[in-house]
């Protein structure tokens, strides 16, 4: 993969919640945390198989930091709002686990426990602004149904925005009460309110940055995708490409007739622009052509049958000089130089996007649904590899 730059105490007025220790402490004993199995589980089950692993980790973390230490990571601000807080807290630990070579799923269990910890603990020390009325209850997802998701963010005018939708879209989106009976509504919502977030913040920051996305949401066995700009996600089934979406550009006539309702003007200059200006006609941030730029997302979904190959996201710089219809032949040839591995492939077609002319910044992801040995078997012949 290559990117730019993927608990339930009731909380205060600025997300956070309270207990006191003792009663915090006489639950974890009463109910093993999930950190607490996790690395029952990780010691009894791996030990043998490699016995140093968490042992390093842990001999080589850091101590606690002390009042005058300098923190190893760049802060997001001085302020954050309440719904900013979970997602802030959660990208600066797996941030720091990363540094610290932590296995993907370890740290982000880890960085879970930390993080749902610290959302119990009484901070209102911190609190700065006054305090509000409302009280907002979190939403514990409780069904059985297997989620993933995948996002691509391509920031222009800084990337501040970039890195902001980042953090905020999925956490935002996994707190919708609305998920579980209605994914794209939620993810159209996850959109909308970081937009709303993010506007906030640049008025008070002075930043001028925006970022078109698209995100990829797997629940059960139906596939949700959401989109703002030019970005793109497109499904390969069976090695052929099914097209998901509609980018949103100006010179698409909807978007086009939406613009000018609203007082605005699509007119060309070397490419389609907003006032003059953009290339994309919705995208997170870009505080000073709002409300020209929308920051309402569309959404589609597509149910899955188990014959899928993989998704691919990719930004403009990627599909401006790569046709859709090109992407399965590019990915099979690498795997086929790799013997089945796909590990590279991500990269492979950033070069590829390069040799053909491409100097803007790309970024690829591919999420293979089946293992890509069996994408160079003949379909009749594939027997499905556990």
């Amino acid at each position: 993969m290559k990117t730019n730059d993927p608990a339930a105490a009731p909380r205060d007025a600025l997300g956070m919640a309270s207990g006191t220790p003792q009663q915090n402490s006489q639950k974890a004993e009463e109910n093993p945390s999930f950190l607490d199995v996790l690395l029952r589980d990780f010691n009894s089950q791996k030990a043998e198989e490699n016995p140093s692993l968490l042992d390093a980790l842990l001999r080589d973390f850091p101590a606690p930091l002390g009042p005058e230490s300098p923190l190893p990571w760049k802060v997001p601000g001085t302020m954050l709002s309440q719904e900013e807080v979970e997602g802030e807290l959660a990208e600066l630990a797996m941030g720091f686990l990363s540094s610290r070579s932590a296995p993907p799923p370890l740290a982000a269990c880890l960085a879970h426990e930390a993080v749902s910890q610290l959302l119990q603990t009484d901070l209102s020390e911190f609190r700065k602004l006054p305090e509000q009325e409302e009280e907002e209850a979190p939403v514990t997802l409780s069904d059985s149904v297997d989620r993933a998701y995948f996002a691509v963010f391509d920031g222009h005018g800084g990337v501040d925005a970039a890195r902001y939708a980042s953090v905020h879209v999925h956490a935002v989106a996994a707190h919708r009460p609305e998920l579980p009976t209605d994914p794209t509504g939620a993810l159209r919502a996850a959109f909308r309110c970081t937009d709303e977030m993010f506007l906030w913040k640049a008025r008070r920051e002075r930043l001028q940055s925006g970022t078109t996305g698209v995100c990829a949401l797997i629940a059960g066995s139906t596939l949700h995708v959401a989109w703002l700009g030019d970005s793109q996600v497109v499904l390969v089934q069976q090695g052929q490409v099914v097209k998901l979406m509609e980018p949103h550009r100006p010179e698409r006539q909807d978007e086009k007739d939406r613009i000018e309702a609203l007082g605005g003007f699509v007119s060309h200059m070397d490419c389609w622009r907003v006032n003059g200006t953009l290339a994309v006609s919705r995208a997170i941030g870009d505080v000073f052509q709002k409300p020209y730029v929308s920051g309402e997302a569309d959404t589609a979904s597509q149910e899955l049958t188990g014959s899928e190959d993989y998704l691919l996201l990719a930004c403009d710089g990627f599909f401006d000089v790569v046709p859709h219809q090109e992407v399965a032949g590019l990915v099979r040839s690498h795997l086929v130089g790799q013997q089945g591995s796909g590990l590279r492939v991500a990269e492979e077609l950033v070069a590829a996007a390069r040799e053909r002319g491409s100097h803007d910044n790309i970024t690829v992801m591919v999420v293979f649904l089946r293992d890509p040995r069996d994408l160079l078997e003949p379909e009749t012949d594939a027997v499905p590899r556990s």
